[in-house]
């Protein structure tokens, strides 16, 4: 029987170990195997294989059996996922329903979730923009959360090497609070956002607008058409999977392309239960799996262990990984895993119209929109709040549509819509402040289908968060009014955390063990072989959006972890 149990651990028994095949856990699987290790990539879901597993990609709108609309009954069974922007007709088997993994809302918050091969990758708004030293000193220079370990100079060459395999649209804008990166060529700015862009460059000198920085490929390169991806068509149906792989997904980059290498092993269906932690040799030996759907479990087993669940879930496989060690966690020696989790705030908006350019019109269906990099407390701190927030800013002419007259007057009125005033509209994504008092933990009597223990989630708003909120909409005014703007609203959608599904920390990097559970490696302190590189290792949140920054975080770490496996330094 001990002869079986070792044939069943070596065929059992990869160099590394990837939980996770989403944004970040396509780039370590990639890296890992392209290096040359053995690698087994988990994913908790179903295998969704690009090109083949997406049903809706080009369907049209009038085979939708509800026109593209949730119903009403879905709706209700759904009270969290339904409030997702994507979560429509097209897109909603991409997405985990509320019963499907059900969690504990200490404080309301909306868990969005991909439980698929490629997670959110197939379903993220693809915004793309590099951290600048300002982010990465922000907590070092007003002394909340603690100072990351890293600066922008570490993270510069790989942020670079993302790029250029991603394939990332934007413009050389010279601002030194958003470095610039390696663009294909820019998607095109409306007359009004080019109006609006030149108003704002002659009223201030801090404020700018620029075009989205997005994972589309806009041009063709021979590194996309050796991945078999190729140029964005503008349908703006992303979130169904795209049938040319215009933008990034694990499901038509990374994933495969690890695969090509024939090092990778992909298991679909594997709930990761915990990382499995040798007392003797005083490193994580390997990771426990339930069969999603037969809930066997079984043991596999490597070298070094990458942690890519998505950062809530990071939190939990972690959490959940107990020993005599570490009765608290894996790597939990101070108490901190679960802590100091943070998010953007999306809550606040603003919209209103243009009188004029009445002779242009816009055309077409751009992925993208542009975006107002962060100008309040960049360089020192000018505000009664901490840190600051980025905008989105998007123009665009209405159609209208009349419903008068009867018979062959009210067909034609409704054929031949006239177009309508320019429309302008904002979004604030703010930066929150990391405390120890936003927290996940582990409930102590329920569990989930799988055995494992349900996420008690305890996050919110704080004073800073609404003072911040009222600052983009003082700012905002006053800028739109500047450029002519008329009929100016702002509102407050009071939604809950979650619902901007960047959701970060938990796990944060950090200089010192005492503060903090990661090294400037992504490494756990207190079990170097196994790396944490999703957005659980955040310190802080920034206001760009988040992926780009997971990726090169992840092809770094990989890189050096491959480098001390070769001289056998874990």
């Amino acid at each position: 029987m001990s002869y079986l149990n070792i044939k069943a651990q070596e065929q059992q028994t990869y160099d590394a170990i990837v939980i996770g095949s989403g944004m970040s856990g396509g780039w370590a699987a990639k890296e890992l195997a392209e290096k040359g290790l053995k690698t087994l990539i988990l994913e908790r879901g179903r295998d969704v294989k690009h090109n083949v597993d997406y049903p809706t990609t080009n369907t049209p709108p009038w085979e939708f059996e509800h026109l593209n609309q949730i119903t009403h009954e879905v709706r209700e069974a759904n009270p969290v996922v339904s409030k997702c922007y994507a979560f429509r007709e097209d897109a909603a088997h991409f997405f985990v329903k509320d019963n499907e993994h059900p969690y504990v809302q200490e404080k309301p918050f909306d868990w969005i979730r991909g439980y698929q091969v490629g997670g959110k990758s197939l379903l993220w708004a693809r915004q793309t923009q590099r951290w600048s030293d300002f982010d990465f000193e922000g907590p070092a220079r007003d002394g909340f959360a603690v100072d990351w370990p890293i600066r922008y100079k570490d993270i510069a060459p790989w942020y670079s090497y993302v790029e250029k395999f991603v394939g990332i649209s934007g413009n050389k804008d010279g601002l030194a609070e958003l470095p610039d990166g390696e663009f294909l060529k820019p998607m095109e700015l409306t007359c009004v956002e080019d109006y609006f862009k030149k108003t704002i460059g002659k009223a201030y000198n801090d404020r700018h607008v620029i075009i989205g920085r997005c994972a589309h490929i806009t041009e063709q390169k021979d590194i996309f058409a050796q991945q078999g991806r190729g140029t964005c068509q503008h349908r703006n149906l992303c979130q169904r999977g795209c049938p040319f792989g215009g933008y990034f997904s694990s499901n038509s980059s990374t994933i495969p392309w690890a695969l090509k290498t024939g090092n990778a092993t992909l298991r679909p269906d594997s709930v990761v239960h915990s990382i499995i932690y040798d007392e003797k040799a005083q490193r994580a030996s390997g990771v426990r799996v339930i069969d999603a759907k037969t809930k066997e479990t079984t043991e596999y087993y490597a070298k070094v262990i990458f942690v890519n669940a998505s950062a809530l879930n990071t939190n939990l496989v972690l959490l959940n990984s107990t020993s005599s060690r570490f009765p608290n966690g894996l790597g939990n020696d101070n108490g901190l895993l679960g802590k100091f989790v943070a998010f953007h705030i999306y809550r606040a908006r603003i919209s209103a119209q243009y009188e004029g350019f009445d002779n242009f019109t816009k055309y077409g269906n751009r992925p993208n929109g542009c975006y107002i990099p962060r100008f309040r407390n960049v360089r020192k701190q000018e505000t009664d709040f901490l840190r600051g927030y980025a905008a989105g800013f998007s123009g665009f002419r209405r159609l209208d549509r009349s419903d008068s007259g009867v018979g062959e007057e009210l067909k034609q009125n409704l054929l031949r819509p006239k177009p309508g005033a320019w429309a302008v509209g904002s979004h604030i994504m703010g930066e929150t402040i990391p405390k120890e008092t936003n927290y996940v933990k582990l409930d102590t009597t329920r569990k989930d289908e799988w055995g494992m223990p349900l996420l008690n989630v305890s996050v919110d708003y704080d004073d800073n968060d609404e003072k911040m909120i009222k600052d983009f909409m003082e700012q905002f005014t006053e800028m739109y009014t500047k450029a002519g703007f008329t009929n100016i609203e702002t509102s407050d959608s009071k939604q809950a955390p979650g619902l901007d599904i960047h959701e970060m920390g938990g796990v944060r990097m950090g200089k010192d063990p005492k503060t903090s559970l990661l090294n400037k490696w992504h490494q756990l302190h207190a079990c170097p072989n196994v790396f944490v590189t999703d957005g659980a290792s955040m310190t802080s949140t920034s206001t760009q959006n988040p992926s780009l920054t997971y990726m090169a975080f992840a092809a770094r770490a990989a890189d050096y972890a491959v480098n001390q496996l070769k001289t056998k330094n874990i």
